[in-house]
């Protein structure tokens, strides 16, 4: 017996189509991570003129808790051997990133600032902030949602039936 977590492969999905979404959606967050990282200073700039109401601190925040929730979600999505502690951590870090994301971009529409990028990709790529950006937060959460209902951590015992007592 040991006192440390044990990785445990991942459940099996429920479809083949939940292993592809899961890619997808790893794949979209991959690209997201990576360009914010790559200028994460200009990143942090960026989220601070989104005036937030907490100020800097809170756009530093939620800047930087959105890259760590991108990357923390891929082991999950990927379907990596984790402790069952770590991939409901994981999954939930996959909803969170949907939810954030959909925060900010309703939060750029309803405020109608001058900002020009809504940072998904950070400011390697430009990108305006719209109803567009809300449709794909929403995006993003759909794919969450899909990918932690095929890939849901916690496996069902099935019930035993009996059909006749002895």
């Amino acid at each position: 017996m040991s006192i440390f977590p044990q990785p445990t492969p991942a459940p099996t999905p429920k479809t083949k189509n939940v292993e592809k979404i899961a890619i997808f959606y790893a794949v979209i967050l991959v690209i997201m991570a990576v360009a914010q990282l790559f200028t994460f200073d200009e990143f942090l700039n960026l989220v601070t003129s989104f005036n937030f109401p907490g100020g800097i601190r809170y756009a530093h925040f939620i800047a930087a808790f959105v890259v760590v929730a991108e990357v923390f979600a891929l082991p999950f999505l990927l379907r990596m051997p984790l402790s069952t502690a770590f991939r409901w951590f994981s999954m939930i870090l996959g909803w969170f990133v949907a939810l954030v994301w959909a925060k900010i971009t309703i939060w750029l529409v309803i405020q109608d600032s001058i900002v020009t990028n809504v940072g998904f990709l950070g400011t390697v790529v430009s990108l305006m902030p719209g109803w567009w950006a809300i449709f794909m937060s929403i995006a993003l959460g759909i794919l969450a949602a899909w990918a932690s209902w095929g890939m849901w951590p916690h496996q069902r015992v099935a019930k035993r039936v009996v059909t006749g007592s002895k």
